[in-house]
């Protein structure tokens, strides 16, 4: 049998977790954002404990998310948004930009950068994916963000 390595959201209990959200479509961001914070009391991580920042879309919250992480302060930061398709292509690049500036973020830092931001072709599979027929995605982050501070935490420290 291989030794395993896992994380265990529970042992994450008393980190200290920063949200970025995006303003814009907004009526899908606050859902997520609620999934997200009720998910984190779940698991032990207290109301002060957590950090939301406001970002205007979701383009901006990699600089937010960068920023956050690089405080030191941090065990992890949770990124929250939603993109819709619309008339123009504007989607497929703020969607690529974003998802690389997220993973190259974590990298870069060594911090857990969780991507919850909705990529959807309309508002009806956004709002499925905020707590609909989908679950919610923000509360999906918020487990994963759990689960890797407890990994990361059995892996030891790296140098940087």
């Amino acid at each position: 049998m291989p030794h395993v390595i896992e994380g265990d959201p529970k042992s994450a209990a008393g980190a200290k977790v920063a949200i970025v959200v995006a303003r814009f479509n907004d009526v899908v961001t606050r859902e997520l954002l609620d999934g997200a914070v009720a998910t984190l009391a779940e698991h032990g991580v207290a109301d002060d404990d957590v950090t939301v920042a406001w970002a205007p879309g979701s383009f901006e919250i990699p600089l937010i998310a960068d920023r956050l992480a690089r405080t030191g302060g941090f065990a992890a930061v949770i990124c929250l948004g939603a993109v819709v398709q619309g008339e123009t292509l504007h989607h497929k690049y703020i969607n690529a930009e974003v998802s690389r500036a997220i993973m190259e973020i974590g990298i870069d830092t060594g911090i857990p950068i969780l991507f919850g931001i909705l990529t959807c072709r309309n508002m009806e599979q956004a709002l499925d994916r905020a707590g609909g027929q989908a679950g919610n995605k923000g509360s999906e982050a918020a487990l994963a963000a759990l689960e890797m501070v407890g990994l990361l935490e059995k892996l030891g420290p790296t140098e940087f």
